[in-house]
């Protein structure tokens, strides 16, 4: 499993532990990844993700998954996200022609 967020793509930075006398070595810089349940209230369903902290208050800020991933650009979005995109969209489009 890699350590992506699933909903803006955020991952692993690298740089350096520096020490007081100036050595430097090479470190990892994690993303706060949490595994959630969201829910979409246009599909009905719950949807478990690993998302980063930042893009939980995102979604939160933008008033919901669905309203987030219709927003978000594709390239930043893992598979899965993309397929409930997707599925957003057409179900839109299906309520839109009704």
């Amino acid at each position: 499993m890699s350590r992506r967020c699933e909903l803006t793509g955020k991952g692993v930075l690298t740089g350096n532990n520096v020490s007081h006398a100036n050595n430097r070595t090479r470190r990892r810089f994690l993303p706060n990844l949490q595994q959630v349940t969201l829910i979409s209230d246009q599909l009905g369903e719950n949807v478990r993700l690993r998302v980063s902290a930042d893009a939980l208050r995102t979604v939160e800020h933008r008033g919901g998954l669905d309203a987030f991933l219709l927003k978000q650009a594709d390239g930043d979005l893992s598979d899965k996200a993309l397929k409930i995109k997707r599925r957003l969209k057409k179900k839109q489009a299906e309520a839109a022609t009704a």
